[in-house]
């Protein structure tokens, strides 16, 4: 087990990514890495090896548990089936009878695809989750587990799965120095006992944690200062003339003897005057002591692929079978529906609620079957597909907010984006069917439309269609915005064009002849298209002549949409091919975009040394303000530092607070 330690910037983050496979594929990388001897490029290191970050991305509507019970399904059980059927090989040979609770324990974690597993309840034991396994997760706007609880759990979601290589980012940040005492005591067990590879990043460990560690690897502008054994290190240090003072933590004063600000002071040959020792002076010392020779013998020798056990590594990238991948994934979506219940509720209740008041808008009492009524009836129709259209605007966010869990297990392959994209489609049908039926039984004959059962079940047919492809639509807007800035924007954007072109706003007859197209690239023009065919081509519009043209021919030609009743058909065609086409964007969309991120440039001492040679001299009126600041600051002949400060007196008494139980 090993510790790595250095300050915030030095390339830690970046390090530990490259060890895990999981560096930006754009990115210019020299050198080797290997497991077993095998190189990165011959199996899957995302799978092989757990990499946990420092930020806490959980889906806040699911509870400890189910968050871990999840995580454990779709890692699988990895080589836990071989090594029991081995283990119980051996004991039959051996005539050993094992502890019952063990041996269920054992049997119970190499069983793959559980939506419950045992694992779960041993993982919250260690991390100390048990107390808090059935609280939601939750966020910024809804009340769930503390700060703590969330880092632990999301180390806890890695070390669930099979995974024997653990890279893990400052997974202290937000705990106190004992529950990452107990977590780092837990994890040394699991290096020691099922032989694991574990790399722990830390920032500021106390002096016990320190002392589980096995090796130590000290990095300092983005370079490996040491890399050996915990108990050479502080003799590696002496040899360079640095000590550490007694009551001084081993873990501070590694991290400070590399400050140019806090060197000074560990210097302990006073005999010989002091020179601030960069860091390259540093790496070339350790390259030529015991510890940096031997580490250079080891890895000149190569490894023997023959002594690694085939199953150490993972050659497959999901460990589930595309069925109980699409299942899992199924099962999931479905928890969040139910979670969300209430969106959907409000959703179809504002529907129904906006229908009586449309109803009594267009009130069938005062609209007869002429021409100045139709436009009244062109109106309802054109007024329900743009409701039904803006009603699914809260998708955009609700697709937003989940995308970085999304990408944080994507890229974990967990499952593939093909299994998240279709759940998310299939189970959003129902809802289209609630909100759909909501508005059209409402309205339907308070406008009074054309009494005909068969034309009430094409209208609802067209509104439930118009609803899953603006719903498909916002999806995809929001696969490749993946931000709430952006996503808003392309949002708007795309409902404005299907808007503009829907046929109603601009008739197609108005429209000039090189923009026609646009027409037919609208969903909205085949909503159009569907309802106003299915009212106007009804018997009762047809039966009123003006100037020898049926009067419902006549709203139609009026309004560009004059198409012959089969067109109806086509119009669910074109919608149902919408549908599909937003759903695999929006698979696609998924499937390669990357994480929005910003970029980590490390910029070493020697260079910035050359970049302000190169300004000092342009700007040599400058100099001389930032040397006298520098004196300012620099310490002076007593050994202190002066450093200018305001006092500031802040003064509390009776503070009282509650906090309501859970």
């Amino acid at each position: 087990m090993t510790l790595l330690l250095g300050p915030p910037g030095c390339g830690k983050t970046t390090l530990l990514l490259a060890l895990a496979g999981k560096l930006n594929k754009s990115l210019k990388v020299t050198g080797e890495i290997d497991y077993n001897g095998v190189k990165l490029q011959d199996f899957v290191p995302e799978k092989t090896a757990a990499y946990i970050g420092q930020y806490d991305l959980h889906v806040p509507e699911m509870t400890v548990r189910e968050t871990l019970d999840f995580s454990a399904r779709f890692q699988g059980v990895g080589s836990r089936a071989e090594i029991m059927k081995e283990v119980i090989r051996r004991e039959k040979e051996a005539g050993i009878t094992p502890d019952p609770n063990i041996d269920t324990y054992m049997k119970a974690i190499s069983v793959e695809g559980l939506e419950r597993s045992m694992q779960t309840d041993y993982i919250m034991k260690i991390m100390g989750l048990d107390i808090c396994a059935d609280v939601l997760v939750g966020d910024a706007m809804r009340r769930g587990i503390s700060g703590g609880e969330k880092k632990r759990l999301t180390t806890g979601e890695m070390i669930v799965g099979p995974s024997k290589a653990l890279f893990m980012d400052e997974i202290s940040t937000g705990l106190d120095s004992s529950t990452t005492f107990q977590i780092v005591s837990c994890l040394q067990q699991l290096a020691h006992i099922s032989e694991s590879t574990i790399l722990v990043s830390l920032l500021q460990p106390a002096p016990e944690t320190y002392e589980l560690f096995d090796d130590i690897i000290l990095m300092a502008e983005g370079q490996i200062v040491y890399h050996g054994p915990k108990g050479y290190i502080m003799s590696f240090f002496e040899s360079c003339g640095f000590k550490c003072p007694e009551r001084k933590g081993s873990a501070d004063f590694l991290q400070e003897v590399l400050s140019k600000k806090d060197q000074k002071q560990y210097w302990s040959r006073n005999e010989e005057g002091y020179n601030f020792v960069t860091v390259d002076q540093f790496c070339d010392k350790f390259k030529a002591s015991q510890s940096g020779q031997n580490l250079a013998a080891e890895l000149s020798k190569p490894y023997e692929e023959s002594k690694g056990h085939k199953n150490a590594l993972s050659f497959s990238i999901y460990s589930l079978s595309k069925w109980d991948l699409l299942k899992a994934c199924f099962a999931r979506e479905l928890l969040l529906m139910k979670r969300n219940a209430f969106i959907y509720i409000s959703k179809s209740i504002q529907l129904g609620l906006l229908a009586v008041i449309t109803g009594t808008v267009f009130l069938r009492t005062r609209m007869g079957v002429d021409r100045i009524h139709a436009n009244y009836y062109m109106g309802s129709l054109f007024y329900a597909l743009l409701l039904l259209m803006v009603n699914g605007f809260p998708e955009l966010a609700m697709a937003i907010n989940r995308l970085p869990v999304f990408y944080k297990q994507r890229d974990d392959y967990f499952y593939p984006a093909w299994a998240y994209a279709i759940p998310s489609f299939i189970l959003k049908i129902p809802v289209s069917l609630v909100e759909s039926i909501a508005w059209t039984t409402i309205s339907y004959y308070l406008i009074g439309y054309t009494p005909e059962a068969s034309r009430f079940f094409c209208q609802l047919l067209v509104l439930f269609l118009i609803h899953t492809v603006t719903l498909s639509m916002f999806r995809c807007v929001a696969s490749y915005c993946q931000t709430m800035v952006a996503g808003s924007v392309g949002g708007t954007m795309a409902f404005l064009a299907t808007l503009l072109f829907g046929g109603f706003i601009i008739p197609r007859s108005f429209m000039p002849n090189w923009l026609k197209w646009g027409f037919w690239l609208s969903p909205l023009s085949y909503g159009e298209i569907g309802l106003t065919g299915n009212e106007f081509l009804a018997q009762r519009w047809l039966e009123i002549k003006i100037s020898g043209v049926a009067l419902g021919r006549r709203i139609l030609m009026d309004q560009g949409l004059d198409f012959s009743s089969y067109f109806y058909w086509i119009s669910i065609g074109a919608l149902l091919g919408f549908t599909l086409l937003f759903n695999v964007g929006f698979a696609i969309g998924l499937t390669i975009k990357k994480v929005p991120g910003t970029s980590r440039a490390i910029i070493s001492r020697n260079k910035l040394t050359t970049f302000d040679g190169r300004d000092q001299d342009n700007n040599a009126e400058n100099r001389r303000p930032k040397l006298q600041a520098e004196t300012a600051l620099s310490p002076n002949r007593t050994g202190r530092m002066v450093l200018p400060f305001t006092p500031l007196i802040i003064s509390f008494q009776d503070v009282n607070y509650y906090v309501d139980t859970p």
